[in-house]
This record gives C-alpha cells, sequence and structure tokens, in this order.
C-alpha cells in the first residue's frame, strides 16, 4: 500500500508582497529632523539663532543711526548662518558614519542615492528656513530701531533677496558635498574651512595665480551676490567656482557613499 503526500502550495501561488519605496517627502522630513536629533546639531542651531540676534543688537547699541536699516540688519544677520549652517551640512552626512546610523538607514532605505537626495533636499530647506527667519528677525529689529529714533529704511534692492538665498545655499551645498567626500567630521570640518582659505591666501599673494583664483576663489566669486545687478561676466565666474567647490565634490561623494560598504 502507497501513500500520498500532500501537496505544498508553489511559492507562485503564494500571496506576494510589494513594498512601494518610502516617499522622498518623508525621507527629507526625517533627514530634516536628524538636523536637530544630536547634540551638536541642535546646538548649532541654537549658536546660530542666539548669534543671529546678537548682529541685531550689536548695530542697535554701537552702529550710527543712520547705519541702523532693515539691510544692514539683513545683510548682517547672514553672516552666523552663511559660517555655521555647513557645519550642520557636513554632519547630516558624516553623523550617519560616525554615531553608526548608516546601517539602520541603508537597510530601511536601500536605495542610497534616494537618501543622499533627500539630505541635499534638507539642506536646501533649512538653508531657506534660516534666511526667511533673519529676515523676519531684521523686520523686527528694525521697528525697533525706528522707535529708538534711528534711520530704519527698509528699502532694499529685490535683487539682493534671492541672491542672498542662494548664497546661504552654495555653502550648504558645500558642507554636504565635502561630508559626503571625506565621510569623517572632524577633517571635513577643517578641509572645508581651511582649503579655500589657503586657496584665497595663495591667490592674492602669488600674481601668477590671480587670473585663476578670479575663476576658482569661491570666497572672492560669492561676493558679487551680496551686490546688485551682477554681471554676466561674475555669474559666469560664480558657476565655474560652484562646480569646482561644490558640485564636482558633491557627485564625487555621493559615489562614495554609493560604494561604501556599511559595517
Amino acid at each position: 500500500m502507497t501513500t500520498t503526500a500532500p501537496v505544498s502550495a508553489r511559492p507562485a501561488e503564494l500571496p506576494a508582497v510589494v513594498r512601494d519605496p518610502v516617499p522622498l517627502t518623508r525621507l527629507t522630513v526625517v533627514e530634516l529632523r536628524k538636523l536637530a536629533d544630536t547634540r551638536a546639531g541642535m546646538w548649532l542651531l541654537i549658536v546660530i539663532g542666539v548669534a543671529t540676534a546678537a548682529t541685531s543688537a550689536i548695530l542697535l547699541g554701537w552702529a550710527s543711526e543712520s547705519e541702523q536699516t532693515f539691510g544692514a540688519m539683513y545683510g548682517f544677520g547672514l553672516l552666523p548662518s552663511a559660517i555655521l549652517l555647513p557645519v550642520l551640512g557636513i554632519l547630516s552626512v558624516t553623523s550617519e558614519w560616525s554615531q553608526r546610523t548608516a546601517l539602520g538607514t541603508f537597510t530601511l532605505v536601500p536605495a542610497r542615492g534616494r537618501v543622499m537626495v533627500a539630505k541635499i533636499a534638507a539642506a536646501t530647506l533649512i538653508a531657506i528656513a534660516a534666511t526667511a527667519a533673519t529676515a523676519l528677525w531684521a523686520a523686527a529689529a528694525n521697528l525697533l530701531a525706528i522707535g529708538l529714533g534711528a534711520d530704519g529704511t527698509w528699502s532694499m534692492d529685490s535683487s539682493l533677496v534671492w541672491q542672498s538665498v542662494l548664497s546661504q545655499l552654495i555653502f550648504v551645498l558645500m558642507g554636504v558635498a565635502f561630508g559626503a567626500l571625506l565621510l569623517n567630521t572632524p577633517l571635513a570640518i577643517v578641509i572645508f574651512f581651511a582649503l579655500p582659505t589657503v586657496w584665497t591666501i595663495l591667490g592674492e599673494t602669488i600674481t601668477g595665480l590671480r587670473d585663476v583664483a578670479a575663476w576658482l576663489d569661491l570666497n572672492v566669486t560669492s561676493q558679487a551676490l551680496g551686490q546688485p545687478d551682477m554681471t554676466s561676466g561674475e555669474w559666469a565666474r560664480l558657476g565655474v567656482s560652484v562646480g569646482v567647490w561644490v558640485v564636482l565634490p558633491l557627485l564625487v561623494g555621493t559615489v562614495r557613499v554609493l560604494r561604501r560598504e556599511v559595517s
């Protein structure tokens, strides 16, 4: 007598589980939250806010009445975020490796390119938000200046508004680029500040480098963003320097993030 074993269901007959990728908007929100989740990121944001407030206090306390205008408050108030926000951009990438969260991040989202896009989007949004917050604070400080009898002029060339946003965005993305390129927080921060400074010094002191530095020194070419009515030549020089200091490191850094082994 023979017995027949029950036939199990074929794999093809099992219900398939289809998992949709995490939406990019959700990834961006997560990356924005990460910027303030770490102690370093939280304190950077606090320092930026305090330093921005301090710039207005300095102008109100020591500048002449004619210098206490909205344009002056706004321009001076952008300095802290211009210096410190790139560090936040660096941390947004390097903290994945220094805090050993890369394994969890890339396990939940295996498409590393989407994570990098979300980090770039988060850096873009934080740069825009910081600029908008500075404008609001400058407006409040200017109202106080008017109440104290100062000039309080509100007029400012409209091109300076979006050019200031662009300036903040360039340097924040430069921070993200250096973070992705080096994947080491201390090294990325040191190189980010030291290398452009050394290049600026060399361009100013060595005669043979001045023409090259006029095109490749981002510290020099970005100064035109603080002036209205930029010329086509200034835009061209800015574009070349951004390509060298932002786009190229970001592309190479992204490739490195995509290929680096997570341990």
